[in-house]
């Protein structure tokens, strides 16, 4: 009888020992577990330790996240470490770190993050002094901005179309917003098990594809090439310069992917900024009062605003840009991958690390802000109360690596807000109590539900 080998005898006595199987499945799991997290740095950013597989995913409160993160910037310093399962995260803080990190030399070796399926002033008609809720009509009214840009058209808000297009954003909007969401876009393979939140954006996406699709298909069939209506038009006429080569990255994809991207962007950005800026006002009426006072010497009651008004505008200027940066609307930016090895401020980054910045570490940096834990617009302004820059103003991220929308939502911010200061006094309605001034918790920061009255002017 030919001898049985041994493998086949460790086997089958492991299957008649059940108990020393499963012993024997967990050492493997905790033997693979280790030779993962095995690899040590030195310099590299300290942080707290893991449990085995999880990594220290339950040691963050989802509904409370960026003050946990607070809370490890305090212990570990501007820069610390976490894993989320086997994905090593690096948090950086701090104006200074953030800036050599992001700075001029970061193409050499810095990749951003594919996070899956991120590949005309209106105002609505409300009976004056009824407390009301600004959200959804400060939503409506940036997406009709959006349209104008890219559809050449704006959408009556009882527009089927349009409020079929604005309830599939907000729902993308919300899910994608989700810090479960990004956490399990972040953890590799966990998108497969987690299906629920990613079904949802898919098929969000997929539904304002097909409604982008058809808009696309309307501008080829009445498009002038001679003149160019809006950002569809532009894109078309650069697909047809390009037909042919390989490398181009002009294709219709490619279009109804940014035509996608503009439109949660501006709801994202934009939307929510006006909303902590009418909540501030009726938080600070005095402030609100110096508004008005600047509107009215400079625009007076009649004349619109336009972008070039805020070189003259200095306070409504300095207000606009505090409102930014209090409202700290995206704390943390989408993460980078490290391409290569490489050493900043005495910090070792290594290869495939991914790297978040922390901007709210930055607008609220107490080195850099007198008051950063004030709504103060005086940040903003000189002793002459002039509008004056500030470097650690960075809501956007930094450089080349900034919000490739900044420019838009500054000007739409600017447009929106003054026009609306202009025209409205907004207050907290009469027996309602002062409303919250924290937010809610998602990735990107948003007030807690709130109503106020608006009274013409």
């Amino acid at each position: 009888m030919q001898e049985v080998p041994w493998l086949w005898t460790l086997i089958i006595f492991c299957w008649n020992n059940f108990t020393i199987l499963i012993v024997f499945l967990i050492l493997f799991v905790l033997l693979l577990d280790h030779v993962k997290r095995r690899t040590s740095w030195s310099h590299y950013p300290p942080g707290p330790s893991g449990l085995p597989f999880l990594g220290n995913l339950l040691q963050f409160d989802i509904n409370n996240i960026f003050e946990d993160i607070e809370q490890k910037r305090k212990e570990f310093g501007a820069a610390f470490s976490v894993q989320l399962g086997w994905t090593n995260i690096v948090v950086l803080n701090g104006y200074e770190l953030i800036r050599e990190t992001f700075g001029p030399k970061s193409d050499v070796y810095l990749d951003r993050l594919l996070i899956p399926f991120l590949h005309t002033l209106g105002y609505a008609r409300k009976k004056e002094g009824n407390p009301f809720n600004p959200q959804i009509l400060l939503a409506n009214a940036v997406n009709n901005v959006i349209c104008i840009l890219t559809f050449g058209e704006r959408f009556n808000y009882s527009d089927e179309k349009f409020l079929k297009l604005m309830q599939l954003t907000d729902e993308l909007l919300k899910t994608v917003n989700s810090i479960l969401f990004q956490v399990v876009s972040m953890i590799p393979g966990m998108s497969y098990i987690s299906r629920g939140p990613h079904c949802k954006v898919v098929k969000c996406y997929q539904e304002i594809q097909v409604m982008l699709r058809e808009i696309v298909n309307e501008h080829k069939d009445s498009r002038d090439p001679a003149f160019a209506r809006d950002f569809i038009d532009a894109f078309l006429e650069e697909t047809e310069k390009t037909k042919g080569d390989p490398d181009t990255s002009f294709n219709e994809d490619n279009l109804l992917i940014l035509n996608v991207e503009l439109f949660i962007g501006g709801t994202l950005s934009t939307a929510a900024t006006l909303q902590w800026g009418l909540l501030f006002m009726v938080l600070y009426p005095d402030i609100q009062k110096k508004v008005h006072k600047e509107i009215d010497m400079v625009l007076g009651r009649n004349k619109w605003p336009i972008t070039e008004n805020q070189a003259n505008m200095h306070y409504t200027n300095a207000v606009v840009h505090e409102i930014h940066r209090y409202a700290d609307i995206t704390p943390l930016t989408i993460p980078y991958l490290m391409r290569k090895d490489t050493e900043i401020l005495g910090f070792f980054l290594p290869k495939k690390t991914l790297v978040v910045p922390n901007l709210s570490s930055v607008l609220k940096d107490e080195t850099m802000w007198e008051k950063p834990f004030q709504f103060y617009p005086e940040h903003f302004l000189d002793a002459d109360g002039h509008f004056v820059k500030q470097e650690a103003f960075l809501p956007f991220s930094l450089g080349h690596r900034t919000c490739p929308g900044e420019q838009l939502t500054r000007m739409e911010i600017f447009i929106f807000f003054t026009s609306l200061l202009q025209n409205f006094t907004f207050c907290i309605p009469d027996g309602q109590p002062r409303p919250q001034e924290d937010s809610e918790y998602n990735l990107a920061r948003f007030p807690h539900a709130f109503e106020i009255c608006a009274i013409s002017r």
